[in-house]
């Protein structure tokens, strides 16, 4: 994952919601580190899962859900730095 670049996208995190009765992980970025990015799909809609690992606890957010190809876009600009 490329760092964060200075004219990045400052993305609208929002707690995490129950939208569908499965979700399924796409892709993911590495689990090694304390941050998570998931590329998420459910109900015909994806949308990216950030999940911050910390000592007291887990810290979970959702994009909005959008259609598949607005999305993989979105989750490319992240991958970028242009987006977070």
């Amino acid at each position: 994952m490329a760092p964060l670049q200075a004219t990045h996208e400052k993305l609208a995190w929002r707690a995490p919601t129950a939208r569908a009765a499965r979700v399924r992980v796409r892709l993911h970025t590495c689990e090694c580190k304390a941050t998570l990015y998931e590329l998420c799909q459910g109900g015909g809609l994806m949308f990216v899962r950030w999940t911050v690992r910390r000592a007291d606890g887990h810290v979970v957010r959702e994009t909005e859900w959008l259609r598949a190809a607005l999305m993989e876009r979105l989750w490319q600009r992240i991958l970028l730095g242009e987006a977070r």
